[in-house]
């Protein structure tokens, strides 16, 4: 039970201190990023509420690091400012225990407050694997997911028709095309 309620504190913890991340595509940065915020010891990386650094050059994501590093520069934001804007997520995270958000999850669909769930991890694969591991069984106990899919593809899962051919309305025209019957 104590290991449950560090992990529980420590997750809480990490929600207030991802407020002062930003995410950089660069992996070796990002991964610099992380170390530093797992010993919470973010302001030797760099200052948080000083203008933001120079960011070594990348070409993953260019176009989207680009356009976060010219507003930080145009409107003179601070890291810590950045991060705010740019570096957390926006929607509602839920923190806790496997039942406690298979909890949250079932009030929602039951109360039709939502239809559905998009699902983001705060870091991969670790955080994927902890929700298929342990909150998709409870949300599967309670009926709320499923455990197989009905088709083998997803037009098939949506029960949607499988469109004509275009190219081969005629099934019989590629081997007539082939043959020359």
């Amino acid at each position: 039970m104590r290991e449950i309620a560090r992990a529980f504190n420590a997750a809480h913890a990490m929600q207030n201190v991802r407020a002062d991340l930003v995410f950089f595509p660069d992996f070796q940065y990002t991964e610099k990023i992380a170390i530093a915020a797992a010993a919470h010891d973010l302001p030797d990386v760099f200052d948080l509420d000083g203008p933001l650094p120079e960011i070594p050059e990348s070409n993953a994501s260019k176009s989207g690091r680009d356009r976060v590093i010219e507003r930080a520069r145009r409107d003179n934001l601070t890291v810590r400012q950045l991060a705010q804007i740019a570096g957390s997520y926006g929607g509602h995270a839920l923190v806790g225990t496997p039942k406690m958000i298979a909890d949250q999850m079932e009030e929602w669909l039951l109360s039709d407050a939502c239809d559905g769930f998009n699902i983001m991890f705060p870091h991969v694969p670790g955080g994927l694997d902890d929700f298929v591991e342990r909150v998709v069984p409870e949300l599967q106990r309670r009926g709320l997911f499923r455990r197989e899919y009905e088709g083998q593809t997803l037009r098939e899962n949506l029960g949607l028709p499988r469109p004509e051919n275009r190219f081969f309305a005629d099934a019989a025209a590629p081997a007539r095309a082939i043959t020359g019957d």
